[in-house]
């Protein structure tokens, strides 16, 4: 596995952890705000986390190979940016709506929570993808 897919699985992974920790923390809290902070800087951390211990891993069994990259690397990048931008589109645009209709900060601001992370799904998913199965 090469130094982006574990990242692009990180990021996965993180994802996964920080809707964890929301959806756990929210209902223990009174607003909304510190849960979503505290869900975001755990993502943050995890997949910082996860990404050294992996590259450590990688980097003991071959130094080299462990943080290379070639043309492949970065057309997959390219891909799974492409597909979190559509969802970031359309997560932008639903918080126009509900701004434009007045809803509460609390919808917008879990509106945008949940694009993003669901950005960050289908990016991971669209490169993790691209890396087993190819671009074309």
């Amino acid at each position: 596995m090469v130094f982006h897919e574990r990242a692009a699985w990180a990021g996965l992974i993180a994802a996964v952890v920080t809707v964890g920790v929301y959806i756990w923390l929210l209902p223990r809290a009174d607003a909304w705000v510190g849960p979503m902070l505290w869900a975001i800087g755990t993502g943050i951390a995890v997949s910082i986390l996860i990404t050294i211990l992996w590259g450590i891993a990688a980097g003991i069994r071959d130094r080299e190979a462990a943080t290379a990259s070639d043309l492949r690397d970065r057309d997959i990048s390219r891909y799974g940016g492409r597909a979190e931008y559509v969802v970031l589109v359309i997560a932008g645009l639903v918080v126009i709506v509900l701004c434009a209709l007045g809803a509460e900060g609390f919808w917008v601001a879990n509106a945008m929570f949940a694009g993003f992370v669901l950005a960050a799904v289908i990016g991971g998913l669209a490169r993790v993808i691209a890396y087993r199965r190819g671009l074309a």
